[in-house]
């Protein structure tokens, strides 16, 4: 047995969150792609048969007032609070990633002084978001300007209207300054807009604590709701009465079965309500999120800087240097929780790393991912996935 899988057997022995791994659907593979679809809790698929037989096949219609459908948007929301940060009452859950993208910054824009005509959105963000961002400015009568995280604060000034952020790059790992670039947004009189798809449920987000303004996230990658799982929108409370969605729908209306022809929004974070709630899938995301019932963010967080620095210090030990370069940060302060290698020949490599059990994934041109979920992934296998890729490689 080698030095490192010595040491990954004594770090599982050490590991407070290892018995969570019991709660998953998992096999012998090596699944590190949590950061891309998370695994499966062992007890949703009960539940969810319980949702389809009984609630909707014996209650039916009855089943939106008895078995709660018509406040699981903001019930589940309240449940996803603890995980970034928030008091109850400011995040409600329901359609896409990208939606609730537009909804945000389009309200942020609408929210910000009539003299503010600049959108900037981080140049480095996940494609969808820089779409949506080009569609709310056109929509707007805003400019639309691209600039890293590191430019932002240079690039603010009272043209600004709202700045959209991503947490943590979904290429490289890299961990933004939430509080900082926050502080600076705010500093210039604009609204700052984050995306939290692969920091939440994986680190601390503190969207209270740093005066976020608004925020979206997905819930299948970290959060293990399941493919397709609805996403959430955070409307920090003291700006909830001004919130204008340019997606008023039924659902969102102070009155939703007055069948006014006018609008009046909700109250609250239910103004980010839309149309009518998926409710299989939110019901899913309902019973995935009780893998985290007495989980600690902090105590995900550590694990998850041990089992990152334990893979790049094992690919160190097993590759050929200069085989592969690590193009996640090194610093834990702007880590996330992925390892991202550079790799000439990355596509060919991952399609082996498959075959052999290591579930990661590619992103072109050069890059292989490795996503790292504390709640079921072990040292033992993260010194296995490192070997197998010198092999590999070798």
């Amino acid at each position: 047995m080698s030095e490192f899988a010595v040491r990954a057997q004594k770090l599982d022995g050490a590991d407070e969150l290892a018995p969570l791994k019991s709660r998953f659907v998992l096999d012998d593979a090596v699944y590190l792609d949590g950061n891309s679809l998370g695994a499966l809790p062992a007890h949703v698929p009960g539940r969810i048969e319980d949702v389809v037989r009984r609630q909707w096949g014996e209650l039916r219609i009855r089943s939106w007032e008895e078995s709660g459908w018509w406040t699981a948007p903001e019930r589940i929301g309240d449940r996803i609070a603890p995980l970034v940060g928030a008091a109850p009452g400011q995040i409600v859950v329901g359609d896409s990633t990208s939606v609730n993208v537009f909804k945000a910054l389009v309200a942020a824009v609408r929210m910000a002084d009539e003299g503010r005509d600049e959108i900037l959105v981080d140049a480095t963000t996940f494609p969808t978001d820089g779409y949506i961002a080009g569609s709310a400015a056109r929509l707007t009568g805003r400019t639309l300007r691209a600039v890293t995280p590191a430019e932002v604060p240079a690039a603010l000034g009272d043209r600004t209207a709202a700045v959209l952020l991503n947490h943590v790059d979904y290429r490289t790992g890299r961990l933004h300054d939430l509080p900082g670039l926050t502080a600076a947004v705010h500093a210039a009189g604009a609204l700052a807009v984050w995306d939290l798809c692969h920091s939440a449920g994986a680190l601390p987000v503190g969207l209270d604590e740093h005066g976020v303004d608004l925020a979206v996230g997905c819930t299948y990658k970290y959060l293990n709701g399941g493919p397709g799982a609805p996403a959430y929108l955070y409307v920090r409370r003291d700006l909830q009465d001004r919130f204008d969605s340019p997606l008023p729908g039924w659902n969102s209306h102070a009155e939703p079965f007055g069948m006014d022809p006018s609008y009046a929004p909700a109250p609250g974070a239910l103004r980010g309500r839309v149309g009518t709630p998926d409710i299989l899938s939110m019901l899913a995301l309902e019973a995935a999120l009780e893998v985290w019932d007495g989980v600690q963010v902090d105590a995900v967080r550590r694990k998850s800087l041990a089992l990152t620095d334990f893979f790049l210090e094992c690919v160190a030990a097993y590759t050929e240097p200069g085989r592969v370069e690590s193009v996640t940060p090194a610093a834990h302060d702007q880590r996330g929780s992925q390892v991202a290698l550079r790799c000439a020949d990355a596509g060919d490599v991952m399609k082996r790393l498959i075959a052999r059990g290591v579930i990661g994934d590619f992103r072109r041109p050069d890059v292989l991912r490795f996503g790292f979920t504390p709640l079921y992934v072990g040292f033992a296998e993260v010194e296995r996935a490192a070997r197998i890729l010198g092999e590999v490689l070798g």
